[in-house]
């Protein structure tokens, strides 16, 4: 784990890409530097390009001159994030330069804790097919590994429930929440000494566990494999 301080110290100039929300937020940070931020609702195979452009045209710099990634690999838009990490890998077979991931909830339980939210609380975000994304927050502020919740246990629980807006659900919550906002920039500003950076051999969206796929067997059909009516 690393925190944004560290990286930046060590590699100078940082591109993030986020597209976890209903918001693409590309940012293009630099060693003593202002750092310049861009936003837009078109979807991510389109604005990550066109503002990783602007953000490396007003700092009069070209992709070549970025020396890291950092990038949202979740919870949020599965599309969006695939989408992401697709572009850094073809940025990185043209060029190879270390990639970085942090995760959307976890973020966003530092900066209630940074708020001084009453805890024990949660952040949630929809998993569909009846559960949710959780990051636990426990009396004394740890943060508990991100995971992947049943509807109705979130509903016999009791402690308050923190919901981000900007990431898109399909259900309704299991209890009423609390909303907070996904402003990136804030946020990578507001916990910059934080561990919240692990490097990405293969950057991807992050998934509870490993896809399990059927084997599928070729069958010739005939006489014998005929469905009989």
């Amino acid at each position: 784990m690393a925190s944004l301080v560290q990286l930046l110290a060590s590699h100078g100039c940082i591109l993030v890409l986020d597209a976890a929300s209903t918001e693409m937020q590309v940012g293009l940070l630099r060693r003593g530097l202002p750092a310049i931020w861009r936003h837009s609702p078109e979807e991510a195979g389109r604005a990550l390009f066109a503002l990783t452009d602007a953000c490396l045209r007003e700092a009069e710099l070209t992709l070549a001159d970025v020396r890291a990634f950092a990038f949202c690999a979740g919870p949020g838009s599965m599309l969006g994030v695939r989408t992401v990490a697709m572009a850094l890998r073809t940025w990185q077979a043209l060029a190879p330069r270390p990639a970085f991931q942090y995760e959307s909830l976890h973020l966003l339980a530092l900066e209630l804790v940074h708020r001084g939210q009453a805890r024990p609380f949660s952040v949630i975000a929809d998993a569909r097919r009846d559960s949710w994304h959780v990051v636990a927050v426990s009396g004394d502020g740890t943060l508990a590994p991100l995971r992947r919740v049943p509807t109705a246990e979130l509903v016999a629980t009791t402690q308050p429930l923190w919901q981000p807006a900007a990431l898109r659900a399909w259900s309704p919550p299991p209890r009423p929440t609390s909303e907070c906002r996904y402003d990136v920039a804030s946020l990578l500003e507001h916990h910059a000494n934080s561990d919240v950076l692990h490097a990405a051999a293969a950057p991807d969206a992050f998934q509870h566990e490993a896809p399990e796929y059927k084997k599928w067997s070729a069958q010739v059909h005939s006489a014998a494999t005929k469905p009989v009516r």
